[in-house]
C-alpha cells in the first residue's frame, strides 16, 4: 500500500512539473504531462531499484531549479551586466583569445591595404573555478513525500552559498595584486579612526579614484565601483547625495550613481595589507589591515558559467541513517580581459592613532598555591578591556569598572622541586579595535 501510495504521488507530481514545463513552449499541459511521465518511466528502465525512477525526474529538476535561481540571484548585484560569454565554454574551460581585445579603430583613414593587428590576448585556456556545496541531509520522508517547501529551502541555501562565493572568487580576481602603472592601488588618507587606526574614505580620496581611471583613459559609462562596508559608512558620514540614495535604492546591495559610478556594496571584498599587496582570498586580516574597494569598467571584464551538477545519494543506500544527501557542483569564473581598466583603493592605517593598553606584561611571581591576583590594565582612550587565558589552570575575570583583571589559580605542588614553572599566555584587548597586550603568566613549582 505505501509502495502504491508513493507511485501515485510521483505520478502528480510529474504531472504537475510537466505541465509547468509545457506552459512556456506553448504545448498542451496534458501533453506535459504525459510527457514528463514518460521521460521518468524511461528513466526508471535504467535503474533496478524501486524508487528510483523519481529520483532521476529529482535530479533534473532540481539542477534546473539550482541554476535558475543562481541566474535570478545575480540579478541586480555587481556582477549583473557584465558581458557573459559562457557561450564559448567548452568542457568546462574557456580561451583568453575569445573572450577578445579591443582592436585599434582607424579614423578616415586612406591608405590600403589594412595592417593586419593581431591582439595581444593571445589562445590561454582558463579552467572555470569549481563551486561546490557541502552535502545536505535530507529524510526518506521528507523527499518521497515531495515536499515543495523542502525542496525549495534546499535549493535556495546552496544556491544562495554557491553565489555569494561565486561573488567572492570574482571580486579577488578583479582586485590588482599590487599598484603598477596599469593596476593602480591607492590608500585612503582620511582622519584615523580612534578604535581601529583605519583612515576614513574622504571625498578627496573617490575624486582621486576617479582620476586614476581618467589617467587609464576609461570610457566615461559603464564604471562600477563595489564598495567595502566600512568605505560606504564613511560616504555616509560626507555626503547627503549618497545617504538618500542608500536610503532608497539599496537592492542586491545596489545603491546609485557618485561621480560617474554605478555604485554598488559588498561585503566579501579583499583585504589588503598595509604595504597596499592584497591577501589570499581566505586569509584573515592581522593589526591595520581591512577591505578593499575596487572600480572597474564593465566591458573589460567577463564571466562564464560552465556545468552545473547535482550530487544525489538515496536513502536506500544508506542502511545506517536511512537518509538521502544531496550537494551541488557548479563551475564558474570571472576575470579581466586585459588588466589596465581598474582601481583599487584600500584603508590606510595609522598606528600612532590606534588605542593602547598600559600595564603589566609579565607576572611570574604567583605562589605554588591556588589563589587569586589582581592587576590594573589602563586604556589610552577610556575603554574597558577583555581578558581571555589559553590554560585551564588559570582563569581571568574583569571587573566592573572595566579595567582591573582578576587572575585566578589552581595549586601547582610536584615531588620535583625547583622544576619549571608553568606558564600562561593571556590576551587582554579593547574590543571591537585591533588593539590587544600579550601578558605572560607564571607560577613556580612547590614540592609536595
Amino acid at each position: 500500500m505505501k509502495k502504491f501510495i508513493t507511485l501515485l504521488m510521483a505520478i502528480a507530481f510529474n504531472c504537475i512539473a510537466g505541465a509547468i514545463l509545457a506552459q512556456p513552449v506553448d504545448i498542451s499541459p496534458a501533453l506535459g504531462a504525459v510527457a514528463m511521465n514518460g521521460v521518468a518511466f524511461v528513466a526508471g528502465m535504467f535503474q533496478a531499484e524501486t524508487g528510483v525512477l523519481r529520483s532521476g525526474v529529482y535530479v533534473e529538476i532540481w539542477t534546473g531549479e539550482l541554476i535558475k535561481a543562481l541566474r535570478e540571484g545575480l540579478t541586480g548585484t555587481w556582477l549583473d551586466g557584465i558581458p557573459d560569454m559562457s557561450s564559448l565554454v567548452e568542457n568546462d574551460v574557456i580561451h583568453l583569445v575569445d573572450v577578445g581585445a579591443d582592436p585599434d579603430v582607424l579614423i578616415d583613414n586612406t591608405s590600403y591595404p589594412l595592417d593586419i593587428q593581431t591582439l595581444p590576448d593571445g589562445d590561454k585556456a582558463i579552467s572555470l573555478s569549481k563551486f561546490e556545496t557541502k552535502p545536505t541531509s535530507v529524510t526518506d520522508d521528507e523527499l518521497y513525500a515531495i515536499s515543495y517547501d523542502k525542496m525549495g529551502r534546499v535549493k535556495e541555501s546552496h544556491s544562495f552559498a554557491i553565489k555569494e562565493s561565486q561573488m567572492k572568487k570574482a571580486a579577488h580576481a578583479l582586485c590588482a595584486a599590487s599598484h603598477t602603472a596599469k593596476t593602480p592601488v591607492i590608500a585612503t588618507t582620511g582622519d584615523a579612526d580612534p578604535n581601529t587606526g583605519r583612515k576614513r574614505l574622504t571625498r578627496a580620496d573617490l575624486i582621486a579614484l576617479k582620476g586614476k581611471m581618467d589617467a587609464l583613459h576609461v570610457p566615461a559609462n559603464d564604471r562600477r565601483l563595489v564598495l567595502c562596508p566600512d568605505h560606504v559608512q564613511d560616504i555616509l558620514l560626507w555626503s547627503e547625495t549618497f545617504e538618500k540614495q542608500y536610503s532608497l535604492d539599496n537592492v542586491n546591495g545596489k545603491i546609485g550613481r557618485l561621480y560617474g559610478f554605478d555604485i554598488y556594496e559588498f561585503s566579501n571584498n579583499p583585504y589588503y595589507s598595509t604595504a597596499g599587496v592584497k591577501k589570499n582570498i581566505d586569509a584573515s586580516p592581522s593589526t591595520g589591515e581591512f577591505q578593499c574597494s575596487f572600480a572597474f569598467y564593465t566591458r573589460r571584464v567577463f564571466k562564464a558559467t560552465g556545468s552545473t551538477k547535482m550530487y544525489y545519494s538515496p536513502a536506500d543506500q544508506d542502511p545506517l541513517y536511512h537518509r538521502n544527501l544531496i550537494d551541488f557542483l557548479q563551475r564558474f569564473v570571472c576575470l579581466p580581459k586585459k588588466a589596465d581598466a581598474g582601481v583599487v583603493i584600500y584603508s590606510g592605517y595609522s598606528s600612532g592613532d590606534a588605542p593602547t593598553i598600559l600595564g603589566d606584561q609579565l607576572i611570574d611571581n604567583l605562589a605554588a598555591t591556588s589563589g587569586t591576583s589582581q592587576r590594573t590594565y589602563a586604556t589610552s582612550n577610556g575603554a574597558a578591556v577583555t581578558a581571555q587565558s589559553d590554560a585551564d589552570w588559570l582563569t581571568v575575570t574583569v571587573g566592573s569598572n572595566g579595567k582591573t583583571v582578576t587572575f585566578t589559580r589552581t595549586a601547582y605542588a610536584y615531588a620535583a622541586a625547583g622544576a619549571n614553572p608553568r606558564v600562561a599566555n593571556v590576551t587582554i584587548a579593547i574590543p571591537n579595535t585591533s588593539a590587544t597586550l600579550a601578558v605572560v603568566v607564571k607560577q613556580a613549582m612547590a614540592s609536595e
